[in-house]
């Protein structure tokens, strides 16, 4: 994620935001909630510490619904925790009880799952926010057209990369062999692509999307549509002790993470305003990040069986492109790494 420093009044990188509590609430735009839960809100609300990355778009909403109380509302008291700069200091925070859930992109998830990571994953957020983007002079107009070229990203594995791996190994393209990987710096995968360094940038939302604008560039793929059409982009985690000690405020936590991301969906500018004076993203303007929190999949949030078939779906997807064992198998991996907390 983003390594720049970004401070406000309200909140700053290095700061808790705690739950400031239900005054101003309005109800939900999505009444799935209440058809799936019935709230225990009685006694002091217990506090749950939530990792997240703060400048990253589809974080947003949890910062968002923390100001707003809506988490409040179902007597949670909130405490965000800015985990670092990727999905590995996220696994770090969890594993080391610096945060007791966190939230996270499935391809950050699974391979720590796999080996034996201490965490139930038990609900979904939202579907998109990782674009694959090819410069005008590249000629490239769809994922047929990849074939040769190179693609630039942050990291060796990062989650788009890996995301997009999936994508040309189902359109009949080696991921490996077929492409050129190259590393940059987390700030320049643009510029690589507009120098021509590379030919494409795989990359996450705002920093996607701001590219996209700045250099011209064309969308080739998202994670929201072709092969990952209803798919859920990102997930949350409890630390296993924590869960078994706190499993009815993690149930609640889901109920909630549900409802904030539901009224995003209906209120978009709104949180867009929010996220625009406390965090200061990428440069990016209302009318921008309206756009881009707009273009996300808000409503694609499973839990309980639905939950467990996406993370199967998932890890089928990541033994394609080999990051989880060839051993494993996704159906048993996906029943044990995940928590329903419907039952």
């Amino acid at each position: 994620m983003s390594r720049s420093k970004s401070k406000s009044d309200g909140v700053s990188r290095r700061t808790l935001l705690k739950a400031t509590g239900a005054a101003g609430l309005v109800a939900s735009a999505g009444a799935v909630t209440s058809n799936i839960f019935s709230p225990a809100i009685a006694g002091p609300a217990p506090k749950v510490r939530l990792a997240w990355t703060e400048v990253a778009a589809c974080h947003s909403p949890l910062g968002f619904g923390v100001a707003k109380g809506l988490y409040a509302k179902h007597n949670l008291d909130v405490e965000l925790f800015f985990q670092g700069a990727s999905g590995q200091t996220l696994i770090q925070a969890l594993a080391t009880g610096k945060a007791d859930v966190g939230a996270g992109l499935i391809g950050d998830w699974l391979k720590p799952l796999e080996q034996g990571f201490d965490v139930k994953l038990f609900v979904g957020s939202h579907g998109g926010c990782q674009r694959l983007l090819a410069s005008q002079a590249s000629g490239i107009k769809d994922i047929a057209s990849v074939k040769g070229k190179t693609i630039a990203s942050y990291d060796v594995v990062s989650p788009p990369k890996v995301a997009f791996q999936v994508t040309l190994a189902k359109a009949g393209i080696d991921p490996e062999n077929d492409v050129t990987w190259k590393v940059v710096p987390f700030d320049l995968v643009g510029e690589a692509v507009n120098r021509g360094d590379a030919d494409i940038a795989a990359h996450l939302d705002p920093w996607a999307f701001s590219i996209e604008k700045k250099f011209n560039l064309v969308k080739i793929a998202d994670t929201q549509t072709g092969v990952y059409e209803g798919h859920t982009c990102c997930v949350l985690g409890a630390n296993g002790p924590f869960l078994k000690a706190n499993k009815d405020a993690v149930r609640r936590l889901a109920e909630a993470n549900i409802e904030v991301h539901d009224y995003v969906a209906g209120h978009v500018e709104e949180a867009a305003k929010w996220y625009l004076d406390e965090l200061k993203p990428a440069g990016l303007t209302l009318a921008e990040l309206t756009e881009i929190l707009g273009s996300f999949v808000l409503h694609n949030h499973p839990i309980g069986q639905p939950l467990v078939d996406q993370i199967r779906r998932s890890a089928e997807d990541l033994k394609l492109v080999k990051v989880l064992d060839s051993s494993t198998d996704p159906t048993a991996f996906a029943e044990r790494v995940t928590v329903n907390l419907l039952a």
